[in-house]
């Protein structure tokens, strides 16, 4: 097995203790050698493992005091996605930020008049979604595409779609998470997209990627309690 398929089981091992063991915020993780050999893997792979879980804002690491629970990944998200999957589907968040924050920041820049209409309507129909009790992921899906076609660069495309299956799992789990929380929480969902495609609508580039990063930051702390 590479090192690689190893760091996403030791990824996962570690996220079952933490809800297993009903871990919260603030709670210590076992130590790298313990957890290593609880998995009967090497520390450089658990070490691995725990750089991923902080990336995506489930641990954090305290100089010379080990790693931390920071958030408990919400357990509606395993209706979702298998468990061996969450450290690949909660990974296209970096690639996306990336991506993402680029895409909207060339859109901005280079949108048409047409495709700034798209965009809008494709905005109009999320808030309809959002706001209604019908899914949702579709239409968060058809918005996030329609800024890379705007980009005007079609090379986006094919990188962004490769990227679908993964996160029409998070789309649904996202809105199916903050729909079961107080309103304000797909109050702001909404902010955020509104965010975006005002500065994209005022031609604001860094504008326009700076509120892409947010949106994607705070969608990935929605998955989490």
């Amino acid at each position: 097995m590479s090192e690689g398929r190893l760091a996403d089981r030791a990824y996962t091992e570690i996220v079952r203790i933490i809800n297993d063991q009903g871990m919260a915020s603030g709670d210590r993780l076992p130590s790298e050698a313990r957890l290593a050999d609880r998995f009967g893997m090497s520390r450089t792979i658990v070490r691995e493992a725990l750089a991923r879980l902080a990336s995506d804002g489930i641990t954090e690491a305290r100089r010379g005091a080990g790693s931390y629970v920071k958030r408990r990944p919400s357990e509606r998200l395993g209706s979702h996605m298998p468990m061996d999957a969450l450290a690949t589907t909660l990974g296209t968040y970096e690639v996306r930020f990336v991506l993402e924050a680029e895409a909207a920041r060339l859109a901005a820049q280079r949108r048409s008049h047409q495709q700034l209409e798209e965009i809008e309507r494709a905005l109009s129909a999320l808030r309809a979604a959002l706001l209604s009790n019908a899914p949702a992921h579709d239409e968060d899906w058809i918005l996030h595409r329609s800024i890379a076609e705007a980009t005007g660069n079609a090379a986006f495309l094919p990188v962004f779609d490769h990227l679908q299956d993964a996160v029409m799992q998070i789309l649904r789990a996202g809105v199916e998470i903050s729909r079961a929380r107080p309103p304000e929480v797909i109050g702001a969902m909404m902010d955020e997209h509104d965010a975006i495609v005002d500065a994209i609508r005022a031609r604001d580039a860094d504008g326009a990627a700076l509120a892409m990063r947010w949106h994607l930051s705070q969608g990935r702390k929605r998955l989490m309690p």
